[in-house]
């Protein structure tokens, strides 16, 4: 039943971000670059009173210890979501493999790969769970 409960509040989470992101997109349109959708993005989940972190580092372990090099995670909501803006053609398996590696290594379960390239943000949208 607790996966259950988790599973309903992760949801909730998630439509949430995106129906933010919509909004988002449909001021903007597509066309422009993926700082600004996180910028604006980051300026809705604030007004939204929800906590996040920009641009968090993303350390990685190597056999123990503990390696900056350089990564980082561009925005993170409520500690439990990672959210990957992009303004690319289209949604490659690449972009999903390297946000389910930044999955693996942040500890964070959730991912959001928003595509505001599309025409309609619905469209670009990824949702996936580790």
């Amino acid at each position: 039943m607790e996966g259950a409960l988790d599973r309903a509040g992760w949801d909730q989470l998630t439509d949430r971000i995106i129906g933010l992101a919509i909004q988002v997109h449909r001021t903007l349109g597509p066309g422009l670059l993926g700082s600004a959708y996180e910028e604006c993005l980051c300026f809705e989940l604030a007004a939204a009173n929800l906590t996040f972190q920009r641009q968090r580092p993303l350390p990685v372990s190597y056999k123990s210890v503990q390696l900056d090099l350089g990564y980082r995670l561009d925005v993170v909501v409520e500690g439990r979501v990672i959210i990957e803006p992009k303004t690319v053609e289209k949604l490659l398996p690449i972009h999903e493999a390297q946000l389910l590696t930044y999955l693996k290594l942040s500890g964070i379960k959730t991912r959001l790969l928003l595509n505001f390239l599309t025409p309609v943000l619905k469209d670009g949208i990824k949702r996936l769970c580790n």
